[in-house]
């Protein structure tokens, strides 16, 4: 395969990342920190390209979910913090130090398990504290988190940079979300006074950022938003999405009415119909639940899905269409001809949310940068 012809590709513009990271900013202010997850490849965006354009744009962390994430970024140069916002094995702890990567803590046992192994070598590791106000996730329990936090701040190798929580309810239930807020500030107000007091507080994710700035304390984490995604239907805001997924035609038929098509014969044919083959499908991370559900856009114009997605092909309709030829480019999300298909309508089609759209898509989609 010739790289600069991918049969399928996802096409990102960097420059609405720029105009995206510049929206939260205004949102928060200059005196709020701003950490964005990255994990899971920048959310199928490309975590190396993503990370060192929001280096270069003044992002003050980059949130992972692994080690081994954060360990490429380091290795690609990427040197501003960054935090594994998940909890790890004791006996992973030794790349932690090895990278300068911040660990989230949230037990006794990997606490002081990095301490001793910051000890060893002399350094004093970075971490944050997870504290659970109702996500029931990871993190210490809220009515424990007291004690626990006066607990580390007794080992002497710890650097306790921050300590956070994290919504489950804020698109849905303001009432549960408002309840967090309370708690996680009276926990951090009550550290202070007691002489624990740790520099980075943050609560907000997207929906958090746009719709309570009482959770933005001094540092946010909008991923979501970010990608020009959006966390909930009906927001004012206005967002440009960095992701477009294409394929070009590779097959053209014309089928006679009665015949099915697809796995199972999922779809038959009413009438006489002109049908595209397209070079992806759920292998590449296109969603098989979008079969006879979903459609693309061919010359502008929308061309359904017709028959069952398959592993590496997908048939669509494009009798209405006209003229259409083999090597002609599809948008499967994204605008074409002033005409748009989002990952959001995508989502709601396949029962989902946009995070999986974007994040299922697979290596071979090439991603084709804007910069």
């Amino acid at each position: 395969m010739h790289t600069a012809y991918p049969p399928a590709w996802a096409q990102i513009n960097l420059k609405n990342l720029d105009y995206n990271f510049r929206a939260v900013k205004r949102l928060v202010g200059d005196k709020v920190k701003v950490l964005v997850p990255v994990k899971s490849d920048a959310y199928g965006h490309g975590i190396l390209p993503v990370s060192k354009r929001l280096e270069a744009l003044g992002a003050d962390y980059l949130g992972v979910a692994r080690i081994d994430e954060g360990i490429a970024l380091r290795e690609a140069g990427i040197a501003i913090p960054i935090l594994i916002l998940n909890t790890v094995l004791e006996n992973e702890l030794e790349p932690v130090l090895d990278y300068g990567l911040t660990q989230t803590l949230c037990t006794r046992g990997l606490a002081k398990r990095l301490n001793r192994q910051a000890r060893k070598r002399n350094l004093t590791a970075s971490c944050h504290i997870k504290v659970d106000t109702g996500m029931s996730r990871i993190g210490v329990r809220y009515e424990d988190a007291y004690s626990f936090i006066k607990e580390l701040f007794k080992l002497s190798n710890l650097k306790i940079e921050g300590v956070f929580t994290h919504f489950p309810c804020a698109d849905n239930n303001p009432r549960f979300t408002l309840r967090q807020i309370k708690l996680f500030n009276a926990l951090t107000q009550r550290l202070g006074e007691e002489g624990m007091r740790i520099p980075i507080c943050h609560a907000s994710n997207s929906i958090g950022v746009i719709n309570y700035p009482e959770s933005h304390f001094n540092m946010v984490r909008p991923g979501l938003m970010v990608y020009g995604l959006y966390p909930k239907e009906g927001l004012s805001l206005r967002l440009k999405p960095l992701l477009s997924l294409k394929a070009r035609i590779s097959f053209l038929k014309t089928v006679s009415k009665g015949s099915g098509i697809g796995y199972g014969h999922t779809y038959i044919a009413r009438k006489e119909m002109k049908i595209a083959t397209l070079p992806v499908g759920y292998g590449d991370g296109y969603p098989r639940s979008l079969s006879n559900k979903a459609y693309c856009l061919i010359a502008g114009r929308p061309a359904r899905i017709t028959g069952r997605i398959c592993m590496d092909q997908m048939m669509v309709d494009v009798t209405k269409i006209g003229r259409v030829k083999i090597g002609q480019a599809a948008v499967l999300v994204g605008k074409q001809a002033g005409e748009m298909l989002s990952a959001e309508y995508l989502a709601r089609l396949a029962g989902t949310i946009p995070y999986e759209i974007t994040c299922s898509l697979g290596s071979r989609v090439k991603r084709i940068y804007i910069t």
